[in-house]
């Protein structure tokens, strides 16, 4: 397929784009930085450089041309949701990120005359709210805190595309992967011996690792049976003190010392919610469709994401 990918340069992209390849897709990539020379000179790779956010960029002829041209289209834009503090500009960077880049795309999908027939479009778990022992599935009804609105405008937002589109909305949880994401983070004080659950350790982590998720995503792509919501999650979330603890036994190294969560509130603010509370979220719809997770079991997905052998 030609596909057009939107916010897959990093974390996700590092594996989703050799992945696709690997699957014989051709593939144009927006992003708002030149991309290396390696994937640059690469003849199945197309690289756009385009602020998605920015509304003026859905104008530009090279662009609007990419996105005639695609039988697919991956959206996964937007900035990350726990890096810095919720400020009130950070706030609204989040938001724009996601809303007016989804809001753009689809609207010039429906302009076209044959728009792509896919869009596989990004969300998060954070669409359940948080709770300490509720558990989520694909039918739960959205939360009420600043994420669960967030994504329920990014979903609503990808709603509209054309009714000849099929849409894919993924609600990604904890993505692992050594380069990146939560465990990235986490690695290097394990490794070193200080590692330990993160506040209370009793809040759930609803994870997948990262090649499961491109899996998804390409299965999404190319299986008309897929359409709506689906969680974008392994079959067993675990607390986080079981996290911390099998991380630990999986890199040889303790995992006694807790980070406390009043420190972690004063780093991230209000985005220390995403690490602190978490939600309890199963992929029934996944299962249901007979998807097979090659990680379903943590320690495997630790043990894996932590190799230094390549994928």
């Amino acid at each position: 397929m030609r596909l057009l990918l939107l916010g897959c340069t990093g974390f996700v992209g590092r594996e989703l784009v050799p992945f696709l390849l690997n699957l014989g897709h051709q593939l144009t990539l927006v992003s708002r930085r030149p991309r290396p020379a390696m994937e640059a000179a690469d003849p199945r790779i197309t690289n756009l450089c385009f602020d998605l956010a920015d509304p003026a960029s859905w104008s530009q002829p090279a662009l609007l041309e990419a996105l005639a041209a695609a039988e697919g289209v991956v959206n996964l834009a937007g900035e990350p949701i726990a890096d810095q503090r919720w400020t009130p500009a950070y706030r609204q960077r989040l938001l724009d990120s996601r809303l007016v880049t989804t809001e753009r795309l689809v609207g010039a999908m429906a302009a076209l005359e044959a728009p792509p027939g896919v869009l596989v479009s990004g969300s998060a778990v954070g669409y359940y709210g948080t709770s300490p022992d509720a558990c989520f599935t694909e039918a739960s009804p959205p939360g009420e805190d600043f994420l669960a609105r967030l994504c329920t405008r990014w979903e609503a937002a990808a709603q509209a595309a054309p009714e000849s589109c099929r849409l894919v909305v993924l609600r990604l949880g904890i993505v692992l992967g050594p380069d990146g994401g939560a465990l990235g983070k986490m690695l290097p004080v394990f490794r070193a011996g200080f590692g330990g659950p993160v506040g209370s350790g009793q809040q759930w982590m609803s994870w997948i690792h990262r090649h499961d998720l491109c899996r998804l995503i390409a299965t999404a792509l190319e299986d008309p049976a897929y359409a709506g919501p689906y969680n974008a999650v392994a079959p067993e979330p675990t607390r986080m003190a079981v996290f911390a603890s099998t991380l630990g036994h999986v890199l040889g190294r303790p995992s006694l010392l807790p980070v406390p969560g009043p420190l972690l509130q004063l780093l991230l603010g209000d985005g220390a919610r995403v690490v602190l509370e978490g939600q309890q979220v199963k992929p029934e719809r996944l299962l249901a469709q007979g998807f097979h997770f090659q990680f379903a079991d943590l320690s495997a997905a630790l043990a894996a994401a932590t190799s230094p052998a390549p994928r």
